[in-house]
């Protein structure tokens, strides 16, 4: 959840045409990053932003676009590229329910440009009305990365600046800190107790070595992520880079676990799991029909009926035609009804007794379920979550993520705190992020002349991005402007880069002279940046 420094990009190469010489700085990096290994503490590049779709279940957000009101530039020209479960947050958006945006900040170095992104997203939910977080992930840095607090501190400090400075509004959100945070604290206690080292090994490869304070910033992040839905569950989205995904993945496991009832359709008295209830559904969806015709008086699916079926005509998967079979065979003439099932996942005896109570129309209970035949799934979901509301539990809505790309460093390959050229520290002297852009390489061509006869390499060029992600801001035309000038050879990389360096420190004399101001508005926050911890 926390957008490292070092999270990098495509490797892209290139140099400006009137150095006359072409540099191949990222073909290595971009091997090593097809394996697509999603380390949320490592230095992960994504060279092919495909395989996040069909290998992690991310979906690609364009497909959603046309829902979202007011989509922000990062949504329109693709840099946010996908996301898992942001349709709740899209209707919340529409309807004016209420929703909620969270990320945090591993204060590690100077916030940068990279940084950026997510701070936008973060504001740009805000002012479409939803409740809006930023978090210093402080634990994280000491656990993970072994930072001092006073380290800690100094970061955590630059980067609230940055965030009031590109206009995050503290009075109709939130700030907070995890060391300082309680109810966060108490939150990940709860958290912990539905997860365990084996899950922690698999998602992170954990081992051995790894510390427990390691493994507790992992609970405590997920906490964070789930913190906005303490006062009342919501739908929340977590902008991140792709790297950060396994901790997405695994607080949404965890929201499910600290349900009270699971709701599920279902169509006989005994328990399916996912593939044998589809299953199930087919059979009935093919005989409830003859069924009807016949008009024999008995209007009956029966359990026997659809195993005979499934034999014939469902062969895959084997092995759930297989466990199904046997089990509606067990079942003998039970009939088959399409029924809404409320299942007693860890609800309290008297919780699962009001559940019971609550649910109106024709009903079966059993031990361990309760089968509504009236209520829809919808119905049922909201049901479920005020009952266990009423009754001490969290509802918890399983949050969602947006995710935007990796920027490419300035110098080709990766982004990377560690090599300053590569990227532009929103500290970064205005002059000194002018000299870095004008030192960047980009998608050109080896002379000016082939430039001319076949076009810039935009796709590839890290000061296109600049244009793209920070330069070009609201205005879609001047972001396209740039783009087919340079792809049709017109636009050359001396006067492309000078433009980008002239706007960049523009950009950068006005950020900070705009965190100067947000200095008194930091102090008037309620978040201790003077740590007394030791170490």
């Amino acid at each position: 959840m926390t957008d490292d420094a070092d999270a990098t990009a495509d490797a892209a190469a290139g140099v400006d045409e009137e150095e006359a010489v072409r540099t191949d700085g990222g073909d290595a990096a971009a091997a090593g990053a097809d394996d697509v290994a999603l380390d949320p503490w490592g230095s992960s590049t994504v060279a092919d932003y495909r395989k996040l779709f069909e290998e992690f279940g991310i979906e690609e957000f364009d497909e959603l676009l046309e829902s979202v009101p007011n989509p922000h530039y990062l949504m329109r020209r693709g840099v946010i590229f996908g996301h898992r479960d942001y349709r709740p947050v899209a209707e919340a958006m529409r309807e004016g329910e209420p929703f909620a945006a969270l990320s945090g900040f591993m204060p590690t170095g100077d916030p940068h440009i990279g940084h950026k992104l997510v701070f936008d997203e973060i504001i740009w939910h805000q002012e479409q009305g939803g409740d809006a977080y930023g978090l210093i992930a402080d634990l994280e840095a000491h656990a993970a990365r072994g930072l001092t607090w006073a380290e800690i501190d100094e970061h955590s400090r630059d980067y609230l600046l940055s965030l009031l400075a590109l206009g995050f509004d503290p009075e109709d959100g939130e700030l907070y800190r995890q060391s300082d945070n309680r109810e966060l604290q108490d939150l990940a206690f709860e958290l912990g107790a539905e997860a365990n080292f084996s899950e922690f090994q698999a998602i992170y490869g954990f081992d051995g070595e790894t510390d427990v304070s390691h493994m507790q910033s992992v609970v405590t992040q997920m906490a964070d992520i789930l913190y906005p839905q303490l006062e009342e569950p919501k739908p929340t989205v977590i902008p991140v880079g792709p790297d950060q995904d396994p901790h997405v993945r695994l607080a949404r496991d965890l929201a499910t676990r600290m349900r009270y009832f699971k709701v599920t359709a279902a169509y006989a008295s005994f328990e399916c799991d996912d593939a044998e209830r589809e299953l199930v559904a087919a059979a009935y969806a093919a005989l409830a029909d003859d069924v009807e015709e016949g008009g024999n008086g008995d209007e009956s699916v029966r359990c026997e009926d659809a195993a005979d079926w499934l034999r014939e005509h469902a062969p895959e998967p084997v092995d759930a035609r297989e466990s199904v079979v046997a089990k509606l065979e067990e079942a003998g003439m039970e009939p088959v009804r399409p029924r809404t099932r409320f299942f007693d996942r860890q609800a309290t005896d008297d919780a699962f007794e009001a559940l019971v109570e609550a649910v109106d129309g024709e009903k079966r209970v059993y031990e361990g379920h309760v089968d509504s035949f009236e209520l829809d799934r919808a119905e049922a979901e909201e049901l479920a979550r005020q009952v266990e509301l009423d009754h001490g539990g969290y509802g918890f809505v399983p949050p969602s993520s947006v995710y935007h790309r990796f920027m490419t460093g300035l110098t080709g390959g990766k982004m990377s705190s560690s090599v300053p050229a590569s990227h532009i520290s929103l500290l970064d002297d205005p002059a000194e992020g002018y000299d870095k852009v004008k030192s960047a390489t980009t998608g050109g061509r080896e002379t000016a002349e082939e430039q001319r006869e076949k076009g810039g390499r935009a796709d590839e060029c890290p000061v296109y991005e600049l244009y793209a992600y920070l330069l070009a801001g609201d205005d879609d035309e001047f972001a396209t402007e740039v783009y087919e000038e340079c792809v049709g050879g017109e636009r050359l990389c001396g006067d492309c880069k000078e433009q980008a360096a002239v706007l960049m420190e523009e950009f950068l004399e006005e950020h900070q002279e705009k965190r100067e101001e947000a200095e008194a508005l930091l102090e008037d926050l309620d978040i201790d940046l003077d740590s007394d911890r030791q170490r």
